[in-house]
């Protein structure tokens, strides 16, 4: 049996930030709808938010009854034609190991045991099959390792979380020591990826380091630590464009491979991660935010413009062809970025309370962030289904008369986190409640539309049809990622604080490490600045 640790729940105070009504969209309305009584009532009233942090557990409860009447211990869940599925070849439980940690934070203690018992009794790295390195050390060894924290140190997920990093570590025999995409967990051999001349993508080979990291911290085994610091410090060494980094890298030559720049896929979170493993070891370790402040500036220089009439703030790509011109495109994965520049610029400290003391350079990254996320949520509210597309083009022609132009191929939705995130984050940050609100109305749409009367909830097809046709696949990060962000959106500040957690990139919360054993000191010192 386990020991749980739960939190203590307050209502809080948080003093509310002046909302701007400089534009008509996104005035804040006094008072809101209650969620269960449909009646008028106060937004700044803590019971609200309360009560709609509830309704997020009701819809996780909802979507898990229906993985395990349907799905139990496969990966992936498809809910209208009720099967699973799994991506390698006997599956390893990828919807319950990345589910862990947000059952224990909403108390679902009922299921959460039946899904600690199946890790116990069921779960078996030892599969003859290829597994994808990024996805499975995000969502499975990042699960396990917040199961573990979380639990109050449960010893299982320790045990279950070394055996599969020792699995995973035989992705790294490449000859640069770049990891291979994929790795045969029984075997434990990398495996070179199918496409663009074995390149693992960048964001993948480097979106590892806070789990590898964590698990060195806890099981008292660098290796890990070292193996996936390498990889940092071999990116490191490779020319960038204004610390921009193209899409691929090589694990036969450590180089990269093409020149596409973009924070939407295969970019993203090599951008979240630099940051983040500069708040993991406590701000220690410079090495990591000198290389994420040269990236923001070239994010800044590069890939930030403004859409045509409103002038939304919008991320772009570059095509890496010689040319240095900007595609309006973006991303609904490019959305966490509003988040990341908030905390980059904070610390994770409230806002109102270190203002005084912010740099300029952290005011205009707090600022950009800000707007970047109303750009994000403009992506869903501009839909006839409330919810935003998988990209999004934004209008560069002066004439134009509408800000956001959706694709047929791009206008289908995952159930992604994103936006979320952002809101959650700046939420916390800020105390802004138009964050929250905002999160309400995404929160409905989805229950609208991607939610099945039978359990479960799905992807869709179109968001600019109503109704849109439904996918049949719930991802395993709409429990893992989305409904936890919703959670902490709606819930108190002291549930997962930003300045004692950092979360990885499939929103597992990792506690903030204080590093004052002679092991991680000896690896700091070593790390150039």
């Amino acid at each position: 049996m386990c020991k749980y640790l739960f939190f203590e729940q307050f209502d809080s105070q948080q003093p509310i930030k002046e909302i701007s009504n400089e534009d008509i969209d996104f005035i804040l309305p006094d008072t809101d709808t209650d969620p269960i009584s449909d009646s008028p009532v106060s937004i700044h009233n803590d019971l609200i938010w309360t009560e709609r942090q509830m309704k997020v557990k009701q819809a996780f409860k909802h979507a898990w009854d229906g993985y395990v009447r349907d799905a139990w211990g496969n990966d992936e869940y498809h809910p209208i034609s009720h099967r699973g599925s799994n991506l390698s070849r006997s599956g390893i439980g990828f919807t319950i190991v990345d589910s862990l940690d947000t059952l224990l934070l909403m108390e679902l203690k009922d299921e959460y045991e039946y899904a600690r018992n199946w890790v116990a009794n069921s779960l078996d790295f030892s599969i003859d099959g290829e597994v994808n390195v990024f996805e499975t050390t995000i969502r499975v060894l990042g699960g396990l390792l917040s199961a573990y924290h979380l639990s109050g140190n449960d010893m299982l997920y320790l045990a279950k979380a070394v055996d599969l990093g020792d699995r995973l570590l035989g992705a790294f025999s490449s000859p640069s020591g770049i990891p291979y995409a994929s790795v045969n967990l029984a075997t434990r051999e990398g495996i070179v990826a199918h496409f663009n001349g074995g390149a693992s993508s960048t964001s993948e080979a480097t979106t590892l380091q806070l789990e590898f990291k964590y698990l060195s911290y806890i099981s008292d085994n660098y290796v890990y630590w070292d193996k996936s610091q390498n990889i940092m410090l071999t990116v490191d060494n490779l020319k960038k464009y204004d610390g921009l980094v193209p899409i691929y890298l090589s694990p036969n030559d450590g180089k990269f491979w093409g020149g596409r720049i973009t924070l939407g896929a295969r970019g993203d979170s090599y951008y979240e991660y630099l940051l983040k493993q500069f708040i993991q070891t406590s701000y220690t370790e410079y090495f990591y935010r000198r290389m994420y402040d040269e990236a923001i500036k070239g994010v800044k220089t590069h890939l930030i413009d403004y859409s045509y009439p409103s002038g939304l703030l919008y991320i772009g790509e570059l095509s890496g062809s010689g040319d240095d011109n900007l595609s309006p495109k973006m991303d609904h994965l490019v959305c966490f970025m509003g988040g990341s520049l908030a905390l980059g610029a904070t610390k994770g400290r409230k806002v109102y309370d270190i203002q005084d003391d912010m740099s300029d350079n952290d005011l205009e990254d707090l600022d950009i962030g800000k707007e970047l996320t109303k750009t994000c949520v403009e992506m869903y509210l501009s839909t006839n289904t409330g919810l935003a597309p998988e990209i999004a083009y934004f209008s560069t022609s002066e004439d134009a008369t509408t800000d956001i132009i959706i694709k047929p191929l791009d206008s289908h939705n995952l159930l992604r986190p994103e936006t979320v995130e952002s809101l959650f984050i700046l939420w916390r940050l800020t105390g802004d409640v138009q964050y929250r609100h905002w999160g309400w109305k995404i929160f409905q749409a989805f229950e609208k539309y991607a939610k099945l009367d039978e359990g479960g909830y799905t992807s869709l097809d179109d968001v600019t049809i109503v109704p849109p046709e439904r996918r049949d696949k719930m991802e395993t990060f709409w429990l893992a990622e989305t409904l936890k962000y919703f959670y902490l959106l709606f819930g108190p500040d002291d549930l997962i604080p930003l300045d004692k957690y950092v979360f990885n990139t499939e929103a597992h919360p990792f506690p903030i490490i204080s590093p004052t054993s002679k092991d991680i000191q000896a690896r700091i010192k070593k790390m150039p600045y």
